[in-house]
């Protein structure tokens, strides 16, 4: 049995090197495909399904549906992440999830077209949630398992970007189908599925034995949604600086559409063409200094400097959204949240996995980390409703300037949270 174990070391060892181009672009369209399947409904389809419910109280249902998706998100991630860790599958520990995944996002959508009440769509949207859940467990527990900790910024980046470049696929699929709402569900979901089956098929998964298989007893059941904050100071400075950072682009991606048909008067029926081409500037920007980061980090072997830069960058294109008064006027505020998005995903993963509790089973502890990400969708819809009213008149009926700007409040003191953390540069 001693010499199974130090193969089986040998061989983890050996696929953690530099990752290969092939693989990035793998990972990357997995990644942003999932995203842009949820995201297109967080952001679009799920605005107008919910307007089609109730055209008096759209928001709240929309608050509703999310609010629940995101508690699927809070137990789904370190569940998953724990089940992936210990999965004896002879195709490996991921790839089943990669799989369940691409099921799930189209059970997502064809409930979600379906539903006729608040408790349907959340429903459907709760299928959607975990089926980005299952596919991002997936890839981000990748990264550790298959790239060398010097070589992750680009691995860090190509995850990194999987949000706005998601964001981009999924509304810009939905966009070319509206307003027929089936299509402008089934394509973005149709194509996350594509992607993740490929991922799947070109991939190596090493299946781990019986002997590798974590522990698990009822107190690390427990532990599953919980990581000793004192124990592992750096893993929660970094939890807190996530979760913060993504309440300002929680307020941006849930209530963009519908800051543009109140704020700006944009058509209902065309609104996703709108976000489109807000996406178009952010994303591309992302996507030019996300590797170029990346790979300055790896290279310079510091990631803090380049977190807390673009965290501030972020907050003051939120600030900027907030004062915009012409639509031009926001696509100029959304390209500064770009740049900082496009910094702050470059290293964010990668200083992440270097504060990982369990370097050999990372799924769990990065599922817990990504609540830090998703949690703000549940949060952000909780409280926003009181942030909107702040002010607000019959000519303003919604205050998104007093979202906006809590969201850059909340990114400039998550920027300020990773100081602490001793073990990374």
């Amino acid at each position: 049995m001693a010499s199974t174990l130090a193969t089986n070391q040998d061989d983890q060892l050996a696929v953690r090197g530099k990752p290969k181009l092939g693989f990035l672009i793998l990972l990357v369209f997995a990644v942003a495909s999932a995203n842009g399947a949820q995201l297109s409904n967080a952001i679009l389809t799920l605005s107008l399904k919910s307007s089609v419910i109730s055209s008096t109280a759209a928001t709240t249902v929309l608050s509703i549906a999310v609010g629940v998706g995101s508690i699927f998100a809070l137990v789904g991630y370190p569940l998953l992440g724990r089940l992936s860790d210990r999965t004896l599958s002879r195709f490996g520990r991921r790839k089943p999830y990669l799989l369940a995944g691409a099921v799930l996002l189209l059970a997502g959508a064809a409930a979600t077209l379906a539903a006729s009440s608040v408790t349907a769509l959340a429903a459907g949207y709760a299928l959607t949630t975990l089926g980005a859940v299952c596919a991002l467990v997936a890839c981000t527990a990748l990264v550790p398992d298959q790239v060398a900790p010097e070589f992750r910024g680009p691995a860090s980046a190509m995850l990194g970007l999987g949000a706005p470049l998601g964001a981009v696929l999924g509304i810009f699929l939905a966009q070319l189908v509206q307003p027929n709402l089936a299509a402008m569900l089934f394509l973005p979901a149709g194509v996350a599925a594509l992607a993740l089956l490929l991922l799947a098929a070109r991939i190596s998964d090493r299946a781990i034995s019986r002997e590798e298989r974590p522990s698990f007893s009822l107190a690390e059941f427990a532990g599953t949604f919980w990581v000793n904050p004192l124990r592992h100071q750096g893993f929660g400075w970094a939890w807190i600086s996530r979760l913060l950072i993504f309440f300002g682009v929680a307020a941006v991606n849930a209530y963009q559409a519908f800051y543009l048909i109140m704020v700006h008067h944009m058509d209902p029926a065309t609104v996703g063409t709108a976000i489109l081409v807000a996406s178009l500037i952010t994303t591309p920007i992302s996507m030019i200094f996300a590797p170029l980061f990346g790979k300055l980090s790896d290279k310079t072997g510091r990631r803090k400097p380049f977190v807390l830069g673009a965290a501030v960058v972020f907050a003051i294109g939120l600030g900027l959204v907030a004062m915009a008064t012409t639509y031009p006027m926001f696509l100029i505020a959304i390209a500064v949240v770009g740049l900082g998005q496009g910094v702050y995903f470059a290293v964010d993963y990668a200083l992440i996995m270097e504060v990982l509790p369990d370097q050999d089973n990372p799924a769990k502890d990065l599922g817990i980390m990504n609540l830090a990400s998703s949690l703000p969708s549940s949060l952000v819809p909780a409280v926003a409703p009181m942030l909107l009213l702040i002010g607000a008149s019959a000519e303003n009926p919604q205050n998104f300037t007093a979202l906006f700007l809590a969201g850059a409040a909340c990114a400039v003191i998550g920027a300020l949270a990773i100081l602490p953390i001793k073990k990374v540069k």
